[in-house]
């Protein structure tokens, strides 16, 4: 009997190159709140759900009462991109051919509704994608484990039969909190140094690169 294996992938920044929009679309939502963000530090914090991404950059004694709003602004500017989101070179033809060496399919990630839909459109990879783990689905985001250990719930995988991918510091420290195979791209922006503090098995340049490694990657060695 075929054990079950999960492949896990985070998708901003891992599949789809929207790392810089969310940078830009968080600026300007702050930016029209009357506050001063510096784009780095933004960059830096993608990846984690809107409300710890705000509290991260604004600090806990900020007015929450503001949260909703500096949301719904980045939505709509962000959402400006939906029909035309770039994915990553070779991010579709990767799930597929984990998914024909027999590894369940499954996303984490903070987006979610529309948004999520959109990533999914520009992944084009529905039909090896066994469902997702979005920011409606867990108590909290990355870096807690929990979109992760849904994840592996949707592919009914314990941790020692699941890897995950991601772009970012949060994608590792969710991973390593799970107990799961961290790798790690840099296709988000994000130095390979600090990746590996925050625990990368491996480190690739992006999706394509990961293919061509396949065979010496960890998932060569799960199979």
């Amino acid at each position: 009997m075929t054990t079950k294996r999960a492949a896990i992938f985070d998708v901003d920044g891992t599949l789809v190159d929207t790392n810089h929009l969310h940078v830009v679309t968080w600026w300007e939502a702050f930016h029209q709140a009357g506050h001063r963000v510096p784009m780095r530090d933004i960059h830096r914090a993608v990846g984690l759900g809107s409300d710890d991404l705000i509290e991260h950059l604004l600090g806990k004694d900020r007015d929450p009462g503001d949260d909703e709003q500096l949301v719904a602004a980045h939505h709509a500017l962000y959402a400006t991109y939906f029909d035309r989101l770039p994915p990553l070179d070779a991010a579709g033809e990767l799930l597929r051919t984990l998914a024909g060496r027999g590894w369940e399919i499954v996303l984490a990630t903070s987006a979610s509704g529309a948004e999520l839909s959109a990533l999914r459109r520009a992944i084009d990879a529905d039909d090896v994608i066994l469902g997702a783990a979005s920011a409606d689905d867990v108590a909290e985001g990355k870096p807690a484990p929990d979109p992760v250990e849904q994840a592996r719930k949707l592919a009914g995988v314990p941790s020692e039969g699941a890897v995950f991918v991601g772009d970012t510091v949060w994608d590792m420290k969710a991973a390593v909190r799970d107990g799961v195979t961290p790798l790690a791209v840099l296709s988000g922006g994000i130095p390979r140094t600090d990746l590996v503090s925050a625990g990368a098995h491996a480190v690739y340049q992006d999706p394509a690169d990961l293919l061509d490694r396949l065979d010496t990657s960890v998932f060569a060695d799960r199979e």
